[in-house]
C-alpha cells in the first residue's frame, strides 16, 4: 500500500528523506492527471499538495485511508478543512516557511512598480535611449505602505518597508487594537477604506474566503490615489481582476503586481492582456530555493509524525 502521494512539486531532499522510510510516489503531474490521482491516493495514508490540487469532493471520498494532507505552502482554499476535521484527517500549512521570500517579492515590486526604469532593458540593448521618459521614477523612502492583513507575512513586510524609510499602515479585523505587534513593528492599524484612501503602495496579505473574494472591487480601486501601486502575492480572487484592468488602462492608478490570479494557469488573452503598467508573475513569490527546502522539510516532518504515530 502507498504511504504517501505526492501531486506537484516537492523539494527533493524532502521527499528522499520521507521515501527512505515510506512507500511514496512523488509524481509531480499527478495534478493534472485526476483519475490516476484518486487511484493512488485511495489507499494512501498521506497527502502532499500545493495549491493545484482540489483535496475536495471526489478525490477526498476515494481517500479512505487517509491520516494527514501536507500543504506545501499557507493558504488552504483548494483544501475542505471542514471535512478533512470531520474525518480526523489532519492538515498541515507550511505556516511561516516562505514568508521571507513574499517579502522579498513585495519588496522587489515596490521597487520595480516605483522605478519603470527597470524595465528599459530590451529598449537600450537595441540601441534606444529612454532617458528623458524614464527620469520621472520615484523613490519609496517616504512613501506609505498600506498592508491588508497583518500576518506573519506582512510583518516580514513590514520590518523591511520600515527599514527603507517607509511609513507603515495596517488594516487586520483580526488583530487586536492592544496586540503588541503594532508596537514592536512599528505599524499603524487603519480601518480598510481609510488606509486605501492614505497609502501610496497597498500589498495584500489575507487568505481567499467568503467574506474576502472581491474585497478589491472598483469601489476600493477608486478609494486610492492615482499614483498608487498595488501588489497581490496572497490569493487570487481577493482582487476583481476586471476592475483592476479598467483602473490600470483609465490611469485611475499608477501599476499594479499580481502574482495570483482567479483562475491559474491565467488564460491567455484575458482581461488582464496588455493593460499598461502591470506586472504578472506565475504564482511564484513564495518560492525560492531556500524557501522550497523549508516548506519541504516543515511539511514532510509533520506528516511523518502522524504517520509514525498511527503506525
Amino acid at each position: 500500500m502507498t504511504d504517501i502521494v505526492i501531486t506537484e512539486f516537492m523539494d527533493e531532499q524532502a521527499v528522499a528523506g520521507l521515501a527512505a522510510d515510506f512507500d511514496l510516489v512523488y509524481d509531480a503531474g499527478l495534478v493534472d492527471r485526476p483519475e490516476d490521482l484518486a487511484a493512488l491516493a485511495a489507499g494512501a495514508g498521506a497527502l502532499i499538495v500545493r495549491n493545484r490540487t482540489q483535496v475536495r469532493g471526489a478525490l477526498l471520498a476515494a481517500c479512505t485511508k487517509l491520516m494527514a494532507v501536507g500543504r506545501l505552502g499557507v493558504g488552504l482554499d483548494n483544501i475542505d478543512v471542514a471535512a478533512c476535521r470531520a474525518r480526523g484527517i489532519a492538515v498541515f500549512p507550511a505556516t511561516g516557511a516562505n514568508d521571507v521570500a513574499v517579502a522579498e517579492y513585495v519588496m522587489a515590486g515596490l521597487f520595480l512598480l516605483f522605478r519603470p526604469a527597470f524595465g528599459a532593458s530590451a529598449q537600450v540593448a537595441a540601441g534606444a535611449w529612454p532617458r528623458t521618459a524614464l527620469m520621472d521614477g520615484r523613490e519609496i523612502a517616504g512613501k506609505r505602505l498600506g498592508l491588508i492583513g497583518f500576518g506573519a507575512t506582512a510583518r516580514q513586510v513590514a520590518r523591511r518597508a520600515r527599514a527603507l524609510g517607509m511609513p507603515v499602515l495596517a488594516s487586520d479585523p483580526h488583530v487586536r487594537p492592544d496586540d503588541p505587534a503594532w508596537r514592536e513593528f512599528d505599524v499603524e492599524p487603519r480601518a480598510l477604506d481609510d488606509l486605501l484612501r492614505a497609502a501610496d503602495a497597498i500589498s495584500l496579505h489575507i487568505p481567499l474566503t467568503d467574506e474576502t473574494r472581491g474585497l478589491i472591487d472598483a469601489r476600493r480601486l477608486a478609494l486610492m490615489k492615482p499614483d498608487a501601486v498595488l501588489i497581490n502575492a496572497a490569493r487570487g480572487g481577493v482582487v476583481d481582476e476586471t476592475a483592476l484592468a479598467h483602473a490600470l488602462t483609465a490611469g485611475q492608478l499608477a501599476g499594479a503586481m499580481l502574482d495570483v490570479f482567479e483562475r491559474e494557469p491565467l488564460p491567455g488573452g484575458g482581461v488582464l492582456a496588455g493593460v499598461p503598467n502591470l506586472i504578472l508573475t506565475p504564482h511564484i513569490a513564495g518560492l525560492t530555493r531556500e524557501a522550497n527546502a523549508r516548506v519541504g522539510s516543515l511539511v514532510a516532518e509533520r506528516v511523518r509524525a502522524v504517520l509514525e504515530r498511527k503506525a
